[in-house]
């Protein structure tokens, strides 16, 4: 069993996002009992709360669905528990490698942009206030980097 973690800031776009796209990729190859998925925020300002109704709707139209609920990251149970913790941009990656105290978990942490296989981006940007363009671009990203990551976990299962 691989587990992953996505992680934005309020875990309201772009990790939810991820989530729900690798998701339907995991289904699509009949995988779900081998990869376990789940997202958090770097803050837990949105905890409780579904995906933000932009998210939704633009991955809607792409057959994905966000189902996940907004949760805080956590350190003391989140570094040991997931196998792949992966950081939707720059501020993410080194907001968890600070939470990482001793650098014990570092070889868990990626930049989701590390997986993009066509797309040459060095982060996930935050959609939240780019209007229906940000919300399809972050698509478009996570669609690519989530094959990718796909493709490199099953070489591992």
């Amino acid at each position: 069993m691989k587990k992953i973690l996505f992680v934005c800031l309020g875990n309201i776009c772009r990790s939810p996002s991820a989530e729900g796209v690798m998701a339907h990729l995991v289904e699509k190859e009949a995988l779900g009992q081998k990869i376990k998925l789940d997202s958090a925020g770097i803050i837990g300002f949105h905890a409780g709360e579904q995906a933000d109704p932009r998210s939704r709707e633009h991955a809607e139209k792409r057959g994905v669905e966000l189902t996940s609920i907004a949760r805080q990251f956590n350190p003391s149970g989140d570094f040991q528990q997931f196998d792949y913790i992966l950081a939707m941009d720059k501020r993410n990656f080194r907001d968890l490698t600070n939470l990482d105290k001793n650098k014990k978990f570092a070889h868990k942490i990626f930049m989701m942009t590390d997986f993009c296989r066509d797309m040459k981006v060095s982060d996930v940007p935050d959609p939240y206030y780019a209007g229906a363009n940000g919300f399809e671009l972050v698509l478009d990203i996570l669609e690519d980097a989530c094959t990718g990551l796909l493709d490199k976990i099953k070489e591992e299962l």
